[in-house]
């Protein structure tokens, strides 16, 4: 048996933030029931490459039961009232107050729902200056000021993936079992709000508070703003390798070991991470050196014996073959299709993940 079996949950969603968040309760066994607009979720229009398909789409709606309803109308506001009377989650990431224009505010949901737990997914929260302004992924990158210290040093840089609306969503999921389980010893429901902008300042609280220090990060593309040596370096010859040295002690070892001048391990300039990272040309230009005298397979070898972190510099290629990959297939209106399982393996269980929905009208 599922964890999530016998819970009932409406997603009212489009996008990815929602999405991702209700996909983890369906994948727990949770029923899910996705709320379309007539014209269905606008990122079932975002790309064609998963079977003819979403990728978004085919990704984030795995395992869930689609409906269409027009809100506007009473008919659809009957309707959603009939599945909130089922329901044990209600997620939606409609505008700001737009629920409440439905009739469906939280006076009505904790009254007529008690035991409801509504977690609502918007850009800026309820409240607030920009409350009622338009929010999407990398609008929040750039407005958090994630993009400031993302790429290279000429330009700041979007990052490659959704990354604010998957930490939303992954913040909402957290919260919704949280609130279950205090409905489990209470019994009473919950009314949450997750803000995309709030989730993304959470995640950014070091560089922000390097910067209110008086270190503001600089953008040094593949490389830590806080640790040196921790970066990406060429050997003599095949791919690039990262290397990661998170403690003095792994310092010496590379110097003993790897660049073969132990003095290096224990020279005041670069002893501990403070005076490495002071001295980060000094002390990426001594890796590099030590770098070029290896073949890219020798580097790795002799780096892995004495235990430094390390990784190649894959693009999604390397990503497709890569020997540690694991996936899942799920079905989907056009045919199976094969993608990254998810990270949590639960021991000496098998997961099944439900197929893609397609398009259809509430019945009646």
């Amino acid at each position: 048996m599922l964890p999530l079996e016998g819970l009932e949950v409406v997603a009212i969603e489009q996008a990815v933030a929602a999405p991702f968040a209700s996909s983890r309760l369906a994948d727990a066994g949770a029923h899910v029931v996705k709320v379309e607009r007539p014209e269905g979720d606008f990122a079932r229009g975002y790309d064609d490459v998963a079977a003819g398909q979403s990728s978004y789409f085919v990704w984030l709606n795995r395992g869930k039961e689609s409906v269409t309803l027009d809100l506007a109308s009473e008919s659809g506001k009957a309707a959603l009232a009939e599945l909130l009377g089922k329901a044990d989650v209600l997620i939606q990431n409609l505008k700001p107050g737009a629920l409440a224009r439905l009739g469906f505010d939280a006076d009505r949901l904790q009254s007529d729902y008690p035991r409801l737990i509504a977690c609502s997914i918007s850009g800026y929260g309820e409240s607030g200056p920009m409350a009622d302004r338009k929010a999407y992924d990398l609008l929040i990158q750039a407005e958090s000021g994630l993009c400031s210290i993302t790429g290279g040093p000429s330009e700041p840089a979007r990052v490659g993936v959704s990354i604010v609306d998957i930490a939303t969503g992954a913040t909402a999921h957290a919260a919704i079992l949280e609130a279950l389980i205090r409905r489990g010893i209470t019994g009473k429901g919950a009314q949450l709000s997750v803000s995309m902008f709030d989730v993304m300042a959470d995640w950014l609280t070091v560089p922000l508070l390097n910067h209110e220090g008086g270190k503001t990060p600089e953008r040094v593309g593949l490389a830590h703003p806080s640790i040196a040596p921790y970066g990406v370096f060429e050997p003599k010859s095949g791919p690039p390798i990262l290397i990661s040295i998170q403690s003095d002690r792994e310092w010496v070892k590379l110097c003993a070991e790897f660049i073969g001048d132990a003095a290096l391990g224990t020279d005041p300039r670069f002893a501990t991470n403070v005076a490495r990272v002071a001295n980060r040309v000094e002390t990426d230009g001594i890796v590099a050196a030590a770098f070029a005298r290896y073949d890219a397979s020798d580097a790795i070898d002799v780096l892995t014996d004495a235990k430094i972190a390390l990784a190649s510099v894959n693009d999604m290629a390397g990503l497709s073959s890569h020997a540690q990959l694991r996936r899942v297939t799920v079905d989907s209106p056009n045919g199976p299709v094969s993608f990254p399982a998810p990270g949590t393996v639960f021991v000496g269980e098998e997961r099944s993940y439900g197929p893609v929905p397609a398009l259809k009208a509430m019945e009646g």
